[in-house]
């Protein structure tokens, strides 16, 4: 089995930094699995983790009155699920469920925030990489959008 600090230090998310940081992650990591169907998190539940993608598919989803769940995006290996762990009130605004088994590493927001106040650095480092997360999510419900309501006016 591979140790936790290998498996951060592999995961795209975590590409370049440093050394000294990863004990401090692997402190609030964990090995996590999910079966087709399990939901990772659930919109308007405590997001008190956010997940690194190993192995599997992961939908996100968000629940449209008259509609049911709609599918705004499909994740995969060495993507993130998550950074509502990040921003208060700390809650989740979508669903993620498991399309296929899901092989994750988990780490714990409030440890991590905990973490962060203790070492401005760290915290900086993992807000510059969660808003590229936060950015690409935003762009593609933008598509998702445009592909709902059209183009032009």
């Amino acid at each position: 089995m591979e140790s936790l600090e290998r498996l951060l230090a592999d995961h795209p998310f975590f590409a370049g930094l440093d050394a000294e940081h990863f004990a401090v992650l692997v402190g609030c990591a964990a090995n996590v699995r999910f079966e087709p169907g399990e939901f990772l998190c659930r919109e308007g539940e405590p997001a008190d983790y956010f997940y690194l993608i190993r192995h599997g598919r992961v939908t996100l989803e968000m629940f449209v009155p008259n509609k049911g769940p709609v599918r705004l995006q499909t994740l995969d290996a060495g993507e993130i699920v998550g950074w509502s762990w990040l921003v208060e009130p700390y809650t989740w605004h979508f669903d993620a469920r498991a399309l296929e088994p899901v092989v994750a590493v988990s780490l714990d927001g409030t440890c991590l925030r905990s973490k962060c106040d203790e070492d401005p650095r760290l915290g900086y480092e993992l807000l510059k990489r969660f808003v590229h997360v936060m950015e690409e999510r935003l762009r593609t419900a933008r598509l998702g959008l445009l592909d709902l309501y059209g183009v032009g006016a």
